[in-house]
């Protein structure tokens, strides 16, 4: 019950999410803000009469328990600012929102996060690039982050899913509302395989002044930021700004210099940001170790002699599950579990979600 409390105070509106978290730090649950004086919130110091006001009147129109059962029937989940499963990685940036709302999951913050974003109307080339770029991060068990919107954040976030990859749409609406409305089928596929995510309160429409807000949660969310297409007043620079301000890797996709499309890119270039070439030299970057196709290592040498090879050796960069594993290799469970644990303890494998395993060198 003490998150329908949290999704009571969630919703507040016109109140800051920096104040909405001084507030619940005061005290040891949402609930006994629900139930505190009116003249105490109205003697807070940090909230003017406004937004003490704006708490008290809430609680008089809320249904707590009813709100928050419509909210489960709808297989959303609210993670707060003070809960654990909470991003870490959000959570010491300078403005996290007080609560996230989620279909599926949230980001695994154990694993390597990139944030894919660009051009809704995109040219062939960056079209292209971007589908590679993410398709071999995703082969490499990198989290993919970005906001499913047209074009560039699209067909990054498909080709990921095509790959066998986990990718995550941070959203400028409520999280039940599939925004832009062609992504229906890309919506659907990511909760199966990551998660919708959005600060805003379900049911919230797509509003312009929403979009450049929820970019700092794409770049908070992440690693590293990839900026594959973006003009010279573009959504994907404010993204890049973010990251900037939160300390994170920016990389930039060059173009033709008489390219619209590419003038944000290669300016970004100009500053400083790392140059997108090619997924592997991204990769080494990032500190991730990928053979090339066909490379064999002295450690995978070493393996071949070992019990573990053939489970070794049904493995690649695309995610297989463990009763894949089971007919593949013939194995019961028992014992194929065992070999799993043994070979990702000798670093020879990941498991990159729950029950879904990749080669870590080649």
């Amino acid at each position: 019950m003490e998150l329908a409390y949290e999704y009571w105070l969630a919703c507040i509106r016109h109140v800051p999410a920096r104040k909405k978290i001084m507030l619940r730090s005061e005290y040891t649950d949402a609930s006994q803000i629900y139930y505190i004086e009116e003249t105490r919130l109205h003697f807070t110091e940090y909230l003017d009469a406004g937004e003490a006001e704006a708490v008290i009147s809430s609680r008089r129109s809320w249904d707590v328990r009813k709100n928050y059962e419509k909210l489960c029937e709808k297989n959303i989940q609210i993670v707060p600012y003070f809960q654990e499963e909470y991003p870490e990685r959000l959570r010491v940036t300078a403005d996290p929102p007080y609560a996230l709302f989620v279909k599926g999951r949230l980001p695994d913050c154990r694993r390597p996060a990139a944030a894919v974003v660009g051009a809704r109307r995109c040219s062939a080339y960056g079209e292209a690039q971007t589908g590679a770029f993410a398709a071999r991060l995703a082969e490499a068990g990198v989290e993919l982050i970005s906001g499913m919107a047209l074009g560039v954040d699209g067909a990054g976030q498909r080709a990921a899913l095509n790959a066998g990859g986990m990718t995550y749409a941070v959203l400028g609406c409520g999280v039940d509302v599939c925004y832009p409305r062609e992504h229906i089928g890309l919506y659907m596929d990511i909760q199966k395989h990551g998660g919708i995510l959005s600060e805003y309160p379900p049911g919230t429409p797509p509003l312009r002044a929403y979009f450049p807000a929820r970019n700092r949660i794409i770049s908070a969310l992440a690693d590293t930021v990839l900026v594959m297409e973006a003009r010279e007043r573009s959504g994907s620079l404010i993204t890049a700004d973010f990251a900037l301000e939160q300390g994170k890797d920016i990389y930039a996709l060059p173009g033709p210099v008489t390219s619209p499309l590419s003038r944000g890119c290669n300016h970004l270039i100009r500053q400083g940001a790392g140059i997108l070439s090619t997924p592997d030299e991204l990769l080494a970057d990032m500190g991730i170790h990928v053979c090339s196709p066909g490379q064999k290592s002295d450690k995978n040498e070493k393996m071949l002699e070992s019990p573990e090879n053939m489970v070794y050796s049904c493995l690649g960069l695309c995610p297989k599950s463990v009763s894949q594993l089971v007919k593949e290799t013939g194995l019961p469970a028992g014992e194929l579990l065992e070999r799993l644990v043994t070979l990702e303890l000798q670093g020879y494998i990941r498991e990159i979600s729950k029950n879904y395993y990749v080669r870590i060198n080649g």
